[in-house]
């Protein structure tokens, strides 16, 4: 019987949770893209543009959510798919509505009615089985799991449909355009076709059918003086970049050539080989594209980011120095841009670069201290420098990211005795170190050792 408890309460946080396990895109010029475009509708939102994220996860999946937080997690093949920026925004307005009307948070409204009729069926059907009539145990059983999947997935589409209002909401204000949310809502509806909507049973669906979102949504979206607002040239320009880049690093060079094959001379299709050709091992290849993009806008940051990188990663780190030093001004210190750069300049080998790789990664760090590559760079310069205790607080850093709580503490106790009392670095030590043993106190069978 406890099994069984435990294993509907499992399927039923399935339902409720959605995947998360995907691996994080970050990319300077793609998060900056992120930002700018939903910053007006962050704020129309009632939220603070600091607090709220837009992630890229690489799954080719056309979907986004959030899961907690203030974050908005958007799918690799949500914008592949998208026509242009304006979609995209749609989007995150209505992942914004999530957020701000706290539907992660509550949540436990949908499930814990859903459990409640799975208890309750799962209690009559088991006893009917020990009283002999089997079949119909069976099919308590399956009549009570349809109904609390029907419960729960009521409630999920009344929160789509309360984020899609929210969502129309926040376009309006900020002064965008709906016509991206309803164009892509079509898109979606064109994929129902597809997959044969009359076979789709819309009371056994987590979203609202399209058809029905696009009639919901087209009077108040349509009638609001933003509705015949026109795009941003600039943004569907960078939109259009990051597109083109993403799908040369995500996809395999073959599919990248077939999109933007060798006579295509626009900057987008350079850009999308550029990082077909540094991802599949084909430095030259690569350089000669970035050469391209650099011919087209020698001050790009961008362009500088990618040009340096292929340089480093070719083994040329010192050559990768003056692009990766321009891209980090250029982008005002961008910190994934100047994390490269910090990592170009350890990796010259060269002890009179070690002090402004410190500067640089600090800086980098200070700005976005999420950034494991980052910590780990910086960890290897102070190790070089002979600062064994800052050394290891860049490892408790990177260890506390990864949740190995063991390594954590440990290295953060290290770090503690080798710095000055008090200072900020000895007080970031003491509080990784007691994180890290409350989570082993709490947690004791997850890190016990074997």
């Amino acid at each position: 019987m406890k099994r069984i408890l435990a294993g509907l309460t499992a399927a039923l946080l399935l339902w409720a949770q959605p995947a998360v396990a995907q691996s994080i895109l970050r990319d300077a010029e793609t998060e900056a893209m992120f930002n700018d475009m939903s910053r007006p509708l962050i704020i129309a939102a009632g939220l603070s543009p600091r607090n709220v994220r837009v992630v890229l996860i690489n799954d080719d999946s056309i979907n986004a959510f959030v899961a907690g937080g203030q974050t908005v997690y958007v799918h690799s093949g949500l914008l592949q798919a998208a026509d242009n920026a304006n979609q995209v925004q749609g989007v995150i307005a209505h992942e914004l509505g999530h957020i701000a009307d706290g539907h992660v948070v509550l949540q436990d409204a949908g499930t814990k009615p859903a459990m409640g009729i799975s208890i309750v069926s799962m209690v009559l059907g088991l006893a009917a089985i020990a009283a002999g009539a089997g079949d119909a145990g069976i099919g308590i059983l399956q009549a009570g799991k349809q109904a609390a999947m029907g419960k729960f997935l009521a409630f999920t589409r009344i929160q789509e449909s309360s984020a899609d209002a929210a969502g129309a909401r926040y376009l309006n204000a900020s002064g965008i355009t709906g016509k991206g949310m309803i164009s892509f809502f079509k898109k979606l509806q064109n994929q129902e076709y597809a997959y044969g909507v009359k076979n789709i049973d819309p009371y056994a669906q987590s979203h609202p059918l399209s058809g029905a979102r696009i009639a919901n949504l087209t009077h108040d979206l349509e009638s609001a003086p933003s509705w015949n607002a026109k795009l941003d040239p600039a943004l569907e320009i960078r939109f259009k970049r990051v597109k083109a880049k993403l799908l040369g690093f995500v996809s395999d060079p073959k599919t990248t050539l077939n999109v933007f094959p060798d006579q295509d001379q626009s900057v987008y299709a350079h850009y999308a080989r550029a990082y077909a050709w540094h991802k599949s091992g084909y430095p030259q290849k690569a350089d000669a594209e970035a050469a391209a993009l650099i011919k087209a806008d020698p001050h790009d940051p961008y362009f500088l980011e990618i040009q340096g990188q292929i340089l480093l990663e070719a083994g040329k780190p010192v050559d990768a120095l003056v692009p990766l030093r321009e891209a980090t001004r250029r982008s005002d210190n961008s910190p994934l841009i100047a994390t490269t750069f910090g990592h170009a300049l350890i990796a010259t080998e060269n002890k009179t670069n070690y002090p402004e790789a410190v500067t640089v990664l600090r800086g980098a760090i200070a700005r976005d201290d999420q950034n494991p590559f980052a910590w780990f760079q910086l960890g290897t310069v102070y190790e070089l420098t002979g600062d064994q205790p800052r050394a290891l607080l860049a490892s408790a850093e990177t260890a506390s990211m990864r949740g190995d709580s063991p390594t954590a503490a440990y290295t953060a106790r290290g770090a503690m005795a080798g710095l000055s009392p008090n200072s900020s670095d000895w007080i970031r030590a003491q509080d990784i170190a007691m994180t890290a043993q409350n989570d082993i106190d709490e947690n004791p069978k997850k890190f016990k050792r074997r």
